[in-house]
């Protein structure tokens, strides 16, 4: 779904939101910038210390998987901290040595795994709380259900698992999937709270990005919830299919490129990339600051039971309603966009993030 329209902001940090829209979860009204959680304080020193590369990583592992294509199931990052990219032939082993990286033979073909996410789109494309992703490490499809998934689904997935055999991993996501509502440095519409993602700009004008599923449900935002503080209006919003969403800045208001640590500094972000297996990162929120994970599979399928969101990073990072929009980062490189996930930061759970590479290349925007 898209959208087009034209409004403004005091301190458009990059923060982070969600909204009550399709998902409902509107949580209580907080502060602009202050942490719901004491824990805040520690996970934004952690957040300090997330690099962004890996010893002995390329410098672009985007590009060289895909230089690939379909003869590499993707990269990740090692227990040692180095990159490792698949590959089907020594040729391309040498390609991924020369380049810095390590290269792994894989034990199955990469056509093989992408018939095999196929035939769960044609089987579980609409039904809510299932998910999968090609997990580069194991030569294997990780296919998720959460506490939903019972009954006559669950029987169908397992069934599916046994044909498919050792292809095939089943995981159990605790909880439920679904988009997070409300958010880093909130911003809000109407009856919705969001969090600002990441300021852009294209030309002379200023933009921020925020998740899709905020844009699609509001288009005038404001710093304050009285409507008092006009921030700005959503150009474009898509969700489902992707999960972002693009708003003009109010001319006059005040933009940087940082991220809010939640401990009294900011990060600045200097740059844009793509997210790598295993790759430790940082979330920041204005429910829960900031929290810290591991980068767990990237283009993983989605489906919400707002409807179904692929090309997905998934992470170990936890996030709650409210967390909705806000940057995933690593080091000064933006990764991503906060979308949804299951569990929350007490207990744990997994989120997942739209790459921010996509509305960038999408807009024509660059950060700042």
């Amino acid at each position: 779904m898209r959208r087009r329209d034209g409004s403004k902001r005091t301190r458009a940090i990059w923060a982070t939101a969600a909204v009550a829209g399709s998902a409902g979860l509107v949580a209580g009204a907080l502060v602009v910038g202050q942490p719901e959680r004491a824990e805040g304080d520690r996970e934004a020193k952690l957040a300090g210390g997330v690099q962004q590369k890996s010893r002995g990583a390329p410098d672009d592992v985007g590009n060289l998987v895909a230089r690939l294509g379909n003869r590499t199931a993707g990269a990740y990052l090692d227990s040692r901290g180095r990159t490792v990219v698949t590959v089907t032939n020594a040729t391309d082993a040498a390609t991924v040595r020369a380049a810095g990286a390590v290269p792994k033979m894989m034990r199955r073909n990469p056509a093989t795994l992408t018939r095999i996410t196929g035939t769960l789109r044609e089987s579980f494309g609409d039904v809510p709380g299932t998910g999968w992703a090609i997990d580069p490490a194991t030569s294997q499809v990780v296919v998720w259900t959460d506490d939903t998934v019972k009954g006559a689904p669950m029987a169908s997935a397992r069934s599916l698992a046994r044909r498919l055999g050792s292809s095939v991993r089943m995981v159990r996501i605790p909880g439920r999937l679904r988009t997070f509502a409300v958010g880093g440095d909130a911003i809000f519409g109407r009856s919705s709270r969001c969090s600002l993602g990441f300021n852009v700009r294209r030309g002379g004008e200023n933009f921020f990005l925020t998740a899709g599923h905020c844009g699609n449900a509001v288009l005038n935002w404001t710093a304050d919830q009285q409507g008092r503080q006009a921030l700005g209006t959503t150009v474009e919003s898509s969700f489902p299919g992707d999960d972002f969403a693009l708003v003009r800045t109010e001319p006059g208001a005040e933009d940087e490129g940082e991220v809010n640590l939640y401990n009294g500094q900011t990060r600045d972000i200097t740059e844009a990339g793509e997210a790598v297996v295993g790759q430790r990162v940082a979330r920041s929120g204005s429910t829960t600051g900031v929290s810290t994970g591991e980068v767990t599979a990237v283009n993983a399928t989605v489906n919400f039971p707002e409807g179904t969101v692929t090309g997905m990073i998934q992470t170990t990072v936890c996030a709650e309603p409210g967390d909705s929009g806000g940057p995933l980062f690593s080091g000064t490189t933006a990764l991503g966009l906060t979308s949804g996930g299951s569990g929350n930061c007490d207990i744990g759970g997994v989120t997942f993030f739209q790459p921010v590479t996509e509305p960038l290349e999408t807009f024509g925007v660059e950060v700042f």
